[in-house]
């Protein structure tokens, strides 16, 4: 299934931004967790996520350093700040009112 880009777009900012609550992590690994989360249907590229990751460390929400991996490869680590958090916790409301409203009209095991 193909989903929608702007349904893609509204929620790439909340994704990310509950990733890195889970924890700090580097751009090829949010990519997976990705994939994980969607169960393999949400393949997102470097293209679209650095970006996003520049804008919301630009903007304060998320803050980044380099670390050395395991395998002596110098990785960027990116973690959710304060004000990222208070962000998720406010696209978290504004998604369960989305869900509610639309879960009113799309009843469970209804087809389109």
């Amino acid at each position: 299934m193909e989903i929608d880009k702007d349904l893609v777009a509204a929620m790439a900012t909340p994704l990310v931004l509950a990733i890195l609550a889970e924890g700090p992590n580097y751009g090829y690994a949010i990519l997976k967790r990705v994939r994980e989360l969607s169960g393999g249907e949400l393949e997102w590229t470097d293209g679209m996520l650095y970006p996003l990751l520049h804008r919301l460390e630009r903007l304060g929400g998320i803050e980044s350093e380099w670390r050395e991996s395991d395998a002596a490869r110098r990785r960027r680590y990116y973690r959710v700040t304060d004000l990222g958090r208070a962000q998720l916790a406010e696209q978290r409301r504004q998604w369960d009112t989305a869900t509610r409203t639309l879960g009113g009209l799309w009843p469970q095991g209804a087809g389109a």
